[in-house]
């Protein structure tokens, strides 16, 4: 089994050094909370992870859930750890007190995220769906719903799920067929069948509350006739108590590479209650609200699947013997891996992009609740584009590098790597997952492309620039090698944007062709903004933990020379244009 052992320190940092945040700070809800009770939430966290969860993941892998007489089971222990987990509130972290919640920030929630999603996703998956729906619900379902369902969710006794891909569908959902009977009471009855469902069925919690896409007989044909309904596993009755099942089942369970103890369910709608959310053909732009966030936590995913697999590389490259290195440690015998010139390099592109990005999560975090919380209307849209722009990047390049670091992780252990003994393999097939679900990254890439920068006449995307331009004004002359580094790229990133701009005007196949490869400039260049504000509170505070600032600066240094310059290939490969690609003839 892996070792895994929370980064509090890395967070705390964060939290501690990065929180300023003018914007941010004029939310007057998070006041209140401080660096000690962050800190021992994130201490506790890292026990429950790391003793009752990690655990988990193997014994998953080995025993997935199955189907048995219409139940789904779950892996062995996963019942119990769930018990746990919701007695101890983990579900209700970031959720409204107004329904049981803790009411924590997205800034710390999303470093429960992470950690979770570092000791067993397949665990997290049972959880995080949950959430989605909960947020989903909060922002557009009536009172009367909210105060019905969302208690029992934030409790964590009720579940939730998002239904959308049919066998006809997944990325287009106009094609949809579920369809919605209208009803004399003001319900619908729904009837269709959902594919692909992550926590579709399962025996952790009383209720599972799905929300479900389908159209209603008598809305228009495509996107604009679809609307989202609540569906629960069980009809819950008008004093909050559970009632009979409801036209629900589940006809399969998927057999997948990886996340094997999470249960990917084919659901059949049969004539079900249901309940509308939202207005009436507008369910796109209600689930949206809960794939958009969806979205970033799968980014977070590849973090985490990122981290454990650094972490057991590093500990395994500090043990395992394997010839002598250049300047060799040893007298007889080999030495350590990790005295090996390309060890040290693949060790620290790991962490110079973890740590980068858990930077540029933290960063978007305080976006997200500046666009949801912050009490004027200017300032809260201005957060929510810069959200809408770098949702796709975290989604797909989190999770790109995150198959880039696992598959690094195996070659560091060698044949010990492609067994099943030490868990790595493990990491690597439940991390491949993440590039696929919540929207692929190439659809996320042309989401990019072809949606965020022709939005608002396109200005969203120069707005981001700007604030990483004044951002990055730092007088500090230690800073100054880095700042020159930055800006080099910030003016590729910007020629970049007029040429894919251009491109989608006069040749959407040229943009098209180069969406990933402006998705990765983007990104690239954006981890670094966040290295440059870790770097700034590095050299402001280092006389005081010289070590631990140490650390950041020399890794610091190895992205901007080793992983920051592939913004530049990137930027000349996509611009030699897409004609050699579209001719080509394939037999």
């Amino acid at each position: 089994m892996p070792i895994y052992n929370a980064p509090v320190e890395d967070m705390m940092f964060l939290f501690n050094k990065l929180r300023n945040n003018k914007k941010y700070n004029e939310i007057e809800k998070y006041k209140e909370i401080n660096s000690d009770l962050v800190k021992d939430i994130l201490e506790e966290a890292a026990k429950i992870t790391k003793n009752l969860i990690l655990p988990l993941a193997k014994s998953g892998d080995e025993n997935p859930p199955i189907l048995e007489n219409g139940i789904v089971r779950t892996s062995p222990g996963y019942k119990e750890a769930y018990e746990k987990f919701i007695e101890d509130g983990w579900i209700s972290l970031s959720c409204d007190p107004k329904y049981g919640g803790q009411g924590m920030p997205k800034t710390v929630s999303g470093f429960f995220d992470e950690m979770l999603s570092s000791s067993c996703l397949s665990f997290k998956l049972y959880s995080e769906l949950t959430i989605g729906a909960y947020n989903c619900i909060l922002r557009h379902a009536s009172n009367e719903i909210k105060n019905k369902y969302l208690p029992k969710m934030v409790e964590g006794k009720w579940s939730g799920t998002m239904c959308l891909t049919e066998p006809v569908c997944g990325t287009d959902l106009g094609l949809l067929k579920s369809k919605a009977e209208e009803q004399a009471d003001g319900t619908y009855k729904i009837s269709g069948q959902k594919i692909f469902i992550t926590s579709g069925d399962h025996d952790l919690t009383e209720n599972i509350i799905h929300l479900v896409l389908a159209r209603v007989t008598d809305s228009p044909k495509g996107t604009k006739g679809i609307s989202l309904f609540l569906v629960p596993k069980f009809i819950v009755k008008e004093d909050g108590t559970i009632g009979p099942r409801n036209g629900v089942s589940t006809g399969s369970i998927e057999e997948k590479m990886g996340i094997k103890a999470s249960a990917t369910c084919v659901l059949n709608f049969e004539e079900a209650v249901g309940y509308m959310i939202g207005p009436k053909n507008k369910g796109l732009n209600s689930m949206f609200t809960m794939m958009n966030l969806e979205r970033i936590v799968v980014g977070i995913q590849g973090l985490g699947i990122s981290e454990i697999a650094y972490q057991n590389s590093l500990s395994y490259a500090k043990e395992r013997k394997q010839g002598k290195a250049n300047n060799t440690k040893s007298e007889n015998g080999a030495d350590n891996i990790i005295e090996h010139a390309d060890i040290r390099r693949s060790l620290l592109n790991m962490k110079s992009i973890i740590e980068g990005e858990r930077a540029l999560c933290f960063w978007l975090s305080q976006q997200t609740e500046v666009s949801l919380n912050h009490s004027d209307e200017k300032t809260k849209q201005e957060a929510s584009d810069f959200v809408s722009l770098l949702t796709p990047v975290v989604k797909s390049m989190f999770t790109d590098l995150g198959m880039e670091i696992t598959s690094e992780a195996m070659q560091i252990h060698g044949g010990y790597g492609f067994t099943k003994d030490l868990g790595i393999e493990q990491l690597y097939r439940d991390n491949r997952i993440t590039p696929i679900y919540e929207g692929t990254n190439s659809v996320q890439a042309a989401d990019l492309v072809f949606r965020k920068l022709v939005t608002k006449n396109g200005d969203i995307i120069d707005k981001y620039l700007n604030v990483i331009k004044e951002e990055i004004n730092i007088s500090e002359d230690k800073i100054q090698p880095f700042l020159k580094q930055i800006n080099y790229y910030l003016d590729i990133l910007s020629k970049f944007t007029i040429w894919i701009k251009e491109k989608i005007k006069d040749s959407k196949d040229e943009a098209s062709a180069a969406c990933n490869d402006y998705l990765k400039v983007l990104g690239f260049v954006a981890t670094a903004h966040a290295w440059i504000k870790v770097l700034e509170a590095s050299f402001k505070d280092y006389d005081n933990n010289k070590d631990f600032y140490e650390d950041k600066i020399q890794t610091a240094n190895f992205y901007f020379n080793r992983v920051l310059p592939r913004a530049e290939s990137y930027f000349k490969t996509a611009t030699t244009g897409s004609k050699y690609i579209m001719d080509f003839k394939f037999n």
